[in-house]
């Protein structure tokens, strides 16, 4: 039995070239898959090319792991060990980030130790899911943020209503002695139609209501909690 387990721990296969070569070559066309499916699924305001390009980076690290450690049970013990002393402490900011960071792992893993069938499937599923989920969930929300004087509040909402009808929902509402400021939400899609139909922009339709001093759009990145 002794000599079973030290037969294990030291047993250390030569890496065929072909197969280092074959690894590396299908997690390089992977890993520009996950970063073009990065690309064409992220829906926020700061995407970030560096970012992107680390992804494929993991993918390819991870892959150069595997293939050093597959076949050595004692190093992969020795580099379990090396990296849990290591602290990351790059914050991710979105919880969608750190799923294709598991992504591009998962991928390395695969392709380090050759199985490029469940590699090849697992990522079309996952471009799937994603381009799916892309289309059901809510599309991209604007605010749109009027400032005027309390007396053109009543004038302010019948434009809104007129201009979106029920579209534009009326999510905050401040008001001073002397002003107020309204806040309401509504889709970028909306917001395109609307402006197609009515042949004017929402914004310079507001500014010459009497009152009103400015009109800011700004994209909404998260839902406001209700």
């Amino acid at each position: 039995m002794k000599e079973f387990i030290l037969e294990n721990l030291v047993l250390n296969q030569d890496i065929i070239l072909l197969d280092i070569i074959l690894n590396n070559a299908v997690t390089f066309v992977v890993a520009f898959f996950i970063m073009f499916t990065y690309r064409i699924t992220y829906s926020g305001a700061s995407y970030s090319k560096k970012f992107n390009v680390s992804l494929g980076m993991i993918t390819i690290i991870t892959t150069l792991i595997m293939s050093v450690i597959s076949n050595n049970i004692a190093l992969s013990l020795g580099m379990v060990g090396a990296l849990s002393i290591i602290r990351f402490r790059t914050a991710v900011k979105d919880v969608r980030d750190a799923a294709f960071i598991f992504w591009g792992i998962a991928v390395g893993i695969g392709c380090g130790v050759s199985q490029f069938a469940l590699v090849g499937m697992g990522s079309l599923t996952l471009f799937l899911f994603l381009i799916l989920t892309r289309q059901i969930t809510a599309e991209n929300k604007q605010l749109m943020v009027v400032q005027c004087d309390l007396s053109s509040q009543n004038k302010v909402e019948a434009e809104v209503v007129d201009y979106f009808g029920k579209k534009a929902r009326l999510t905050m509402k401040n008001a001073s002695k002397s002003h107020c400021e309204l806040v309401y939400s509504l889709t970028l899609r909306t917001l395109e139609k609307k402006q197609d139909q009515k042949m004017v922009d929402i914004v310079q339709t507001l500014m010459a209501v009497e009152g009103v001093s400015h009109v800011n759009l700004v994209e909404q990145l998260e839902d406001i909690g209700r």
